[in-house]
């Protein structure tokens, strides 16, 4: 095979920022922060919105959404129940955000797999999609994509990213198997009689909220030995949310689209992602990928997987022989 070189450099920029939640540790910080907004004018509200509001359309394409969305999760924080205007709002959810250059330190380890969208192309011509890993301030590390053309003579012409990013919503009651939750558990050693109360008590495919709410069960009653199991079912929590479902709009450009960190597991990066196109026995087609969550101190082996890389679904690897990094997917089943 006679390999060329394509001149193809794919460069990091500062310039590429995703809005993030900015959260503080300390609730009576966030009380003061969220009083002092409180005590402005109406006009003095608004005179500050307008100026966060223009900064950030030059970089964000959805940022009243998320300004609302952060105003939701810190409004138990308000010292009246008084209707409060969607202005100051907005304004309450901008000081509890932040903007991550996801790529300032690094772009590299990509993976390319064909796009399942061929539709518009001339003959002879395929378009793909490339992955890569994105390292930004303080090294954290998140998924980020690219796309191209390899035309018939195979000459390659990559898409210029827009400057936007965005990160998925997180898909609300996803289900979780129990027979694969209780299995992963025994393969952690995080077992005894909460797990086994717990999962007793779950039906076949549960959702987060009622696994929450049947951990709280069984702790009340079993409040002689709640101090002891308290880190257990923090453990089973941080497990549940380290399998997840992640779903980006539609009408976002391939290169708009970015995977970040989203559970305990993930808090220090997501690294070293590489796509495979599965064809199953039926030919349907999925794509597949291997990832290592890294919370500081333990790496955990995880799977991606997508069918038009706009909903993914997010789970750990189960087995004996999961442990470490690097694993590698074959693009069809072996012995299965």
């Amino acid at each position: 095979m006679d390999v060329k070189r394509t001149g193809i450099i794919l460069k990091p920029t500062n310039s590429r920022v995703v809005i993030r939640p900015f959260e503080v540790a300390n609730e009576n910080r966030v009380e003061k922060i969220v009083a002092r907004i409180a005590s402005l004018t109406e006009s003095e509200v608004e005179c500050q919105l307008e100026k966060v509001m223009r900064e950030f359309y030059e970089r964000h394409q959805r940022p009243r959404e998320f300004f609302l969305h952060r105003f939701d999760q810190v409004r138990k924080h308000l010292l009246t129940d008084q209707p409060v205007s969607e202005s100051r709002r907005l304004l309450i959810g901008a000081y509890f955000t932040q903007e991550y250059a996801l790529e300032s330190a690094a772009l590299f380890n990509p993976s390319m797999v064909w796009h399942p969208d061929q539709s518009g192309l001339p003959a002879g011509s395929r378009r793909f999609i490339l992955s890569l890993r994105a390292t930004g301030e303080g090294h954290i590390s998140s998924i980020t994509f690219r796309s191209g053309v390899i035309d018939s003579d195979s000459r390659i012409r990559m898409d210029e990213p827009t400057r936007f990013v965005q990160a998925p919503d997180l898909v609300p009651n996803a289900l979780y198997e129990k027979s694969l939750f209780y299995r992963k558990l025994s393969e952690l050693g995080v077992n005894g009689p909460l797990t086994d109360q717990t999962i007793a008590a779950l039906g076949d495919h549960f959702t987060l909220d009622e696994l929450g709410r049947t951990l709280n069960n069984v702790l009340k009653h079993n409040r002689a030995r709640q101090r002891e199991w308290e880190p257990i079912a923090q453990t089973m929590l941080v497990l549940a949310k380290a399998n997840y479902e992640i779903r980006f709009d539609p009408t976002l450009n391939v290169s708009e689209r970015i995977i970040f960190p989203s559970s305990p597991s993930e808090t220090n990066g997501i690294e070293d992602a590489r796509f495979v196109r599965f064809t199953h026995a039926d030919g349907q087609i999925s794509y597949y990928a291997t990832y290592t969550a890294y919370d500081g101190r333990v790496t955990l082996p995880q799977m991606l997987e997508t069918e038009d890389f706009l909903h993914f679904k997010v789970s750990t690897l189960n087995g004996p022989e999961v442990r470490n990094k690097g694993f590698a997917l074959f693009p069809r089943m072996v012995n299965g």
